[in-house]
C-alpha cells in the first residue's frame, strides 16, 4: 500500500499517529495550534467539523502539493461537550459525570490540499456505556496522569478500558480517528492505494 503524495497529520495525538501510521508509512506529523474552544451555540458535530477543517487548512497553507488530515474529537453527555481536562478536579468531575451512563464520542476529520481546498469533511459518532465507577477507581485513574490529553478524560485503549461496558459504533473513533471512514475517504480521493 502506498500514498500518492507525502502525507501530513495535523494533530499532536499519539493515538492518531499510531492508527494512521499503520497504513501510511511516510506520515509526517505537524500539529496545528487552532483554538479549540467551541463557538456560542455550536453543536458538537459542527464543532468537530469546523476544528478538523481549520487544523488541516492551517497546516496545508504552508505545505503546497501535500495532503493533510485534520481531526478533532469530543465527548458529549446530556448535551454538554467535554474536552480535555486540565486539572485533577476537572478529570474527576468528567469521570463521575460519565459513570453509569451512556455518552457519545464524535470525531470530525478533514482531508485537504492547498490546491483543492477541503476535499472531505465528515463526522463519525459512537456511543459508549460506562459501568458505575467508584470514587477509589476515579482517584486511582487520575493519579495515572492518563486523563489529561484525552477528550472526556479517559483512554478507551488504556487503563480506563475496565470502565467500559459497551461500545456501539467505531472503536477507533473512540480512540480518536474513525479508521473505516478515513480509509474510505483516502481511497476515494486516490490518496491511499492498496497495491
Amino acid at each position: 500500500m502506498n500514498t500518492q503524495k507525502s502525507f501530513i497529520l495535523a494533530s499532536a495525538s499519539p493515538r492518531r499517529k499510531e492508527l494512521l501510521g499503520e497504513l501510511i508509512h511516510d506520515l509526517e506529523v505537524i500539529p496545528s495550534d487552532v483554538d479549540e474552544r467551541p463557538f456560542e451555540g455550536e453543536s458538537p458535530e459542527d464543532h468537530v467539523l469546523r476544528l478538523s477543517r481549520e487544523k488541516a487548512l492551517r497546516i496545508s497553507a504552508g505545505n503546497p502539493g501535500r495532503w493533510v488530515l485534520g481531526a478533532d474529537t469530543v465527548v458529549v453527555i446530556a448535551g454538554k461537550m467535554l474536552g480535555k481536562p486540565g486539572t485533577p478536579e476537572e478529570a474527576r468531575n468528567m469521570l463521575l459525570m460519565l459513570s453509569g451512563r451512556t455518552h457519545r464520542v464524535i470525531t470530525g476529520f478533514a482531508l485537504v490540499t492547498k490546491e483543492a481546498g477541503v476535499v472531505v469533511n465528515d463526522a463519525v459518532e459512537s456511543s459508549v456505556i460506562f459501568r458505575d465507577i467508584g470514587r477509589d477507581e476515579t482517584d486511582w485513574y487520575i493519579r495515572t496522569c492518563e486523563p489529561y490529553d484525552k477528550a472526556g478524560g479517559y483512554a478507551v485503549q488504556g487503563k480506563a478500558s475496565f470502565f467500559i461496558k459497551e461500545i456501539h459504533g467505531s472503536y477507533t473513533n473512540v480512540i480518536g480517528l474513525p479508521l473505516c471512514e478515513v480509509v474510505t475517504a483516502l481511497k476515494k480521493t486516490g490518496v491511499l492505494k492498496f497495491t
